[in-house]
């Protein structure tokens, strides 16, 4: 006898649940070095335009397709229209790949705040520290372990009693983090240039791939094309005003997004000089430590504070992704949630270890070119997400008919942005989708620089 299907218990455990799968790594880690490589202000301009309008369409489909139909991405699909079936079978396999490696870098973040908790600061600032870490075969398994132990926990307890409860729990907490840790960032010597360099475009640092890169960024950070919003979406009660809901999560995710950005240019600007700005995905685990330890006794509490708040962003997004998973098996196999869970656990242990291996003693394994974590990062963000989200445009703007998700969306009421919803979706949407798949897959192969 299969289990009743859960649901959010209203609009606000729905708003912060999607929205704790919005704001994750993405926000915190990846959005403030993009910003600082692309130009500071003129990328934070570009990418807020882009939120309001293609990154609002993309979520308001999303959702829609899941509370229409009440089902995972898979189920989603092949209800609307058995021919296209195979879009939720793509859409699927995202979290599936994304949640293993993930977690591995969920367990370098808990690494990172024991480590501070422990007065172990100095050490942590040292240059060979976190190559050192990743390349144990031991340690990092341990962390990752650990951290996809918590998520399975939160998962296993269901939707409104894990997955919501938790979420209305570290949303708030998030927050106030994330914006004491800004504050503060902006009272050290040296910060009033890089608050600057953060906030005011300059057009002269302008160029397509500045387009190009807060695009990709877009899909990373507010968890499209994955089949999270969807499922999140079958469990949105029918009274609950999506449209509202959609800006509600979009205002969360980008807001996060922002004031990680305040915590760290301007903080790595006044300690580190602009030219550390380059440092790109290093900047969290081997700059940022550096900028603490500089802060003398009040980087302990500024860098602790710092990573627990990275620590709940990825467990809010690995909850979101293990549910996806979760509920995808169990409307496809009809399995318990107790038993999906365990599966999923189980398949996540296995295929992470490769993802932790890969940086140390399996480091002379590579699939063109690159290691396990980095070929799995780009297939998921580089590949599949692109073309999941263009065959969604696709289907939606000219098999499904717009007007289809227009009336779930009207339900509670008029959809203001109809119009914006059905240009975007069906033209524009498509052509920004091709682009950022275009580049991403070159600049990855090395065919263009950046």
């Amino acid at each position: 006898m299969s289990e009743k299907r859960g649901s959010f218990t209203g609009k606000l455990g729905f708003v912060l649940a999607a929205a704790g799968s919005a704001v994750g790594l993405g926000n915190i880690w990846r959005f403030p070095y993009l910003a600082a490589q692309y130009g500071g202000g003129i990328f934070l301009l570009v990418y807020l335009i882009l939120a309001v309008t293609l990154g609002f369409t993309l979520m308001t489909a999303e959702i829609a397709i899941g509370r229409k139909t009440g089902l995972s991405a898979i189920g989603a699909f092949k209800k609307l229209d058995k021919r296209f079936g195979f879009i939720g079978w793509l859409g699927s396999l995202v979290p599936m790949i994304i949640l293993p490696y993930y977690s591995v870098i969920g367990g370098w973040v808990t690494k990172y705040l024991f480590t501070f908790l422990k007065g172990d600061m100095p050490a942590a600032a040292t240059d060979g520290f976190f190559g050192a870490f990743i390349a144990d075969p031991v340690q990092p398994i341990g962390w990752f372990a650990l951290f996809i132990g918590v998520t399975a926990v939160v998962v296993l307890f269901g939707v409104e009693k894990g997955v919501e409860k938790v979420s209305k729990l570290m949303m708030p907490i998030l927050v106030v983090l994330t914006v004491a840790v800004a504050v503060y960032s902006l009272t050290v010597d040296g910060a009033m240039e890089g608050l600057k360099y953060y906030l005011i475009p300059n057009f002269d640092n302008f160029s397509v791939t500045t387009i190009l890169a807060a695009m990709g960024q877009l899909f990373y950070s507010m968890s499209l094309s994955m089949g999270i919003m969807i499922t999140y979406g079958s469990y949105m009660k029918k009274d609950v005003n999506l449209a509202s809901s959609v800006s509600q999560i979009e205002l969360f995710d980008t807001g996060i997004a922002f004031f990680a950005g305040l915590m760290v240019i301007p903080a790595v600007f006044s300690f580190s000089g602009p030219e550390s700005l380059g440092k790109g995905p290093g900047l969290m685990f081997e700059t940022l430590p550096k900028v603490f330890n500089s802060m003398g006794f009040a980087g302990h509490f500024v860098g602790g504070a710092f990573f627990l708040l990275v620590l709940f962003a990825a467990l809010t997004s690995s909850i979101s992704l293990m549910e996806t998973v979760v509920s995808i098996l169990r409307d496809k196999l009809g399995w318990s949630r107790r038993f999906t869970c365990l599966i999923v656990l189980i398949g996540c242990l296995v295929l992470g270890v490769p993802s932790s291996l890969g940086n140390g003693i399996w480091s002379g394994f590579t699939i063109i070119g690159m290691d396990f974590l980095t070929f799995c990062d780009f297939i998921t963000n580089s590949v599949l997400m692109p073309i999941t989200a263009l065959l969604t445009c696709l289907f939606v703007g000219f098999v499904l008919k717009p007007k289809t998700l227009v009336d779930e969306v009207e339900i509670t009421g008029p959809f203001k942005r109809r119009q914006m919803f059905i240009t975007m979706i069906k033209w524009i949407a498509p052509i920004c989708i091709v682009l950022i798949l275009g580049f991403s897959v070159l600049e990855a192969l090395g065919v263009i620089t950046v």
